[in-house]
């Protein structure tokens, strides 16, 4: 029925004329109030239910450790100018986040297409023509030539646009998060490998001088044995040690040149262009990462948030599917210029114009769109389970990381005890031997048992590297999801830094 306010007048007892456009401001008034509804439901983050603490307790060394910069340089905390140098370089040039920002490049393309639908359309067409034409017996010869304007705009009464813009610009968000996830990930395995790395040269230079020490003992069975003091069988033993020792020192080689090759990759280089050297002066620094609350692990991870926005961008994709099912309005206008030569243009019967409007409704479509919007809601659970399941995991990192630091530092305490107490027992046996009141198998075992000790506290101290490393990537390295910014396009930090000055957290 015709809204009141339309109606044609019309004199009483005459016939109903054909409906006009009698009120254009009433259709675009009309056309506002439509647009304001959006098909769909609107977006709430899915509940998750966090608990108000962790259950390992901290602080997990008893030392006053560096603590990790909260502007996102987290690597700065273990004091190392070379390491700080190849993160550096690993952010400029690695390939896995060179492949996550051109993904979130094409997202908000993808964002900026969609909300070019807001828009109108407008074209522009020429053409000329030369016919002949055969009319009341006679042949005519003539030109022709046109030039027109065409405009058309599909308001978006339902909300369709709408939610495609808010669905893009959550997908960009992602990206956003996902370029963040990646340069976080890239630079705690360049870091892990490095530690690595450096606490790999520490047992060398622990090797080194282990061998060193066997060399005078066995220079010391070689002395007693020609002084008629000592046995032959104690030289075998000293010189299968000393060799059993430089063959382990030598396998060190392989795993540093492997972490060395990882470091080269990691950093945009060929393994052939890259090299380390060992530092002597290296001392590691242990930094307490800060763990906060719970609650604080859904904004400062990147992987939670590129799925809490996976999911936002899935519950908008709803709205897209259920705008299907409303009739579609299309407003076009045309105007210009038609004639048989270019003069004729500027006068009244040249010119042409049209304006129209179309309205179509898909009657019946054997239940495709009750099949995509079905298809919809299942890809919004599924986003759903995929956040939640990604927050639980978030929670498993950082307590089993805390757990990690907590045990080790026990273990590291012991272990220091137990390399004490190996050195004192070594340093008695060389004594005794030297007396002539044991024999160099009791040198042997406390040889064997001092390196045993003396390895173990220096990958001991690897491990606790290397699970800091995991705990401060496990707390999200510092990032913040207030760098995603609130439109498909703002730009994410590029570089581990603080976010932008303006941009505000996403819903």
């Amino acid at each position: 029925m015709t809204p009141p306010f339309c109606r044609p007048s019309r004199p009483p007892g005459r016939l109903k004329p054909f409906p006009k456009l009698a009120c254009p401001a009433a259709v675009l008034a009309a056309v506002v109030v439509l647009s304001g509804c959006a098909a769909g439901p609107d977006y709430v983050r899915p509940a998750m239910q966090v608990p108000v603490a962790y259950a390992e307790p901290g602080p997990w060394k008893t030392a006053a450790p560096s603590h990790v910069d909260p502007n996102g340089r987290w690597w700065t905390a273990y004091g190392d100018p070379v390491l700080d140098g190849l993160i550096d370089q690993a952010n400029q040039a690695n390939q896995d986040i060179a492949l996550a920002a051109a993904q979130y490049r094409q997202a908000r393309a993808a964002a900026d297409a969609a909300r070019a639908a807001f828009w109108p359309t407008a074209g522009l067409s020429a053409s000329a023509d030369r016919a002949r034409a055969f009319s009341s017996g006679t042949n005519k010869l003539g030109n022709a030539h046109a030039i027109g304007l065409d405009v058309s705009w599909e308001p978006d009464l339902w909300g369709a646009v709408r939610r495609s813009v808010e669905a893009g610009n959550a997908t960009a968000q992602a990206g956003a998060a996902q370029l963040a996830a990646a340069r976080l990930s890239i630079q705690a395995t360049l870091a892990q490998d490095y530690l690595q790395l450096r606490v790999t040269d520490q047992e060398k230079a622990l090797y080194a001088r282990t061998i060193d020490a066997y060399e005078r003992a066995l220079k010391l069975t070689r002395s007693q044995y020609a002084a008629g003091v000592a046995l032959r069988s104690d030289v075998a033993l000293a010189e299968a040690t000393l060799n059993t020792t430089r063959a382990q020192a030598i396998d060190l080689d392989q795993q540093r040149r492997q972490l060395q090759h990882a470091i080269a990759i990691l950093t945009g280089r060929a393994p052939a262009d890259f090299t380390l050297p060992a530092d002597p002066a290296w001392r590691p620094a242990l930094p307490q990462a800060p763990v906060g609350l719970p609650s604080e692990l859904l904004e400062r991870r990147p992987d939670i948030a590129t799925a809490e926005r996976q999911a936002a961008a899935a519950n908008a994709n709803i709205g897209v599917a259920r705008a299907a099912y409303f009739p579609s309005v299309v407003l076009s206008a045309t105007g210009g210029f038609t004639g048989g030569g270019f003069g004729p243009w500027f006068n009244t019967p040249g010119r042409i114009w049209s304006l129209g409007a179309a309205l179509a409704e898909t009657l019946f479509d054997g239940g495709l769109r009750a099949a995509r919007d079905a298809q919809a809601v299942a890809a919004y659970d599924a986003a759903v389970a995929q956040y939640k399941q990604t927050v639980l995991g978030g929670f498993q990192e950082v307590e089993d990381n805390l757990a990690t630091l907590s045990v080790l530092a026990d273990e590291s305490q012991a272990q220091d005890q137990a390399v004490s107490a190996s050195r004192l027992s070594e340093q008695l046996a060389l004594s005794q031997y030297r007396a002539g009141t044991v024999t160099y198998l009791n040198v042997v075992t406390a040889q064997n048992l001092t390196l045993s000790n003396e390895r173990g506290a220096v990958q001991l101290l690897g491990r606790q590297l290397v699970a800091s490393v995991a705990l401060i990537k496990a707390t999200g390295g510092g990032w913040d999801a207030s760098q995603l910014g609130t439109g498909a396009s703002a730009t994410p930090v590029v570089s581990a830094t603080a976010a932008p000055a303006g941009q505000t957290k996403p819903d």
